[in-house]
């Protein structure tokens, strides 16, 4: 019974209480830009989704609650979180289907070589420097998407917002290819220690 509750502690953490709350956050903010179409309030709460995710990384490390379980569902919530945004900017900006269908493929991909990682390893990584761009340039974008024809209505210039597409597509796809090279790295390292 003891060993129930330890676990349970281990699990409930607050920082991974404020993930899960992130991910319950998603379909709110699908409803509310596709079902209710208020801009303001979707970027409301992903503003409140993003303090969340910068707070429970504070107390994981302030409070020394960082755990493997928080390390995988932190960067879940993240990505969900931004495939969410996107899928449901797609219904607006058709050409959004490509930093879409590009971020999906290097999640599954970065998700099933850094699973593999974690088998070889017994370690869970952390984001790297050019993950953390690419996070940064799809949130600046997607906000611009979603403020700009509340801001200046009717909608962003089609130039401008085909030029902040490109750019983040790029930045995702360099996270794409490095975080892909890294894994593929530790995995044959491990393989060749292991040899």
């Amino acid at each position: 019974m003891a060993e129930n509750n330890e676990n349970l502690k281990k699990i409930f953490t607050v920082p991974n209480v404020i993930s899960m709350f992130r991910l319950v956050l998603i379909p709110v903010f699908v409803w509310v830009y596709i079902g209710a179409r208020n801009n303001l309030l979707t970027v409301i709460l992903l503003a409140v989704s993003g303090l969340s995710d910068v707070l429970d990384g504070l107390i994981a490390r302030k409070f020394n609650m960082v755990s493997d379980l928080g390390k995988a569902l932190d960067p879940v919530a993240d990505k969900l979180t931004q495939i969410a945004m996107l899928f449901c900017l797609v219904f607006r900006y058709r050409y959004m289907l490509i930093p879409l269908l590009l971020l999906t493929v290097k999640e599954i991909i970065a998700g099933t070589t850094g699973i593999a990682v974690i088998r070889a390893t017994n370690e869970v990584r952390s984001a790297e420097w050019h993950g953390k761009v690419a996070t940064f340039s799809l949130y600046v974008m997607m906000i611009m998407h979603l403020l700009w024809p509340v801001i200046a209505p009717p909608d962003i210039p089609v130039a401008v917002s085909v030029i902040s597409v490109a750019v983040t597509t790029g930045v995702i796809a360099m996270s794409f290819v490095l975080y892909t090279a890294r894994n593929i790295r530790l995995i044959r390292q491990t393989k060749q220690t292991n040899a």
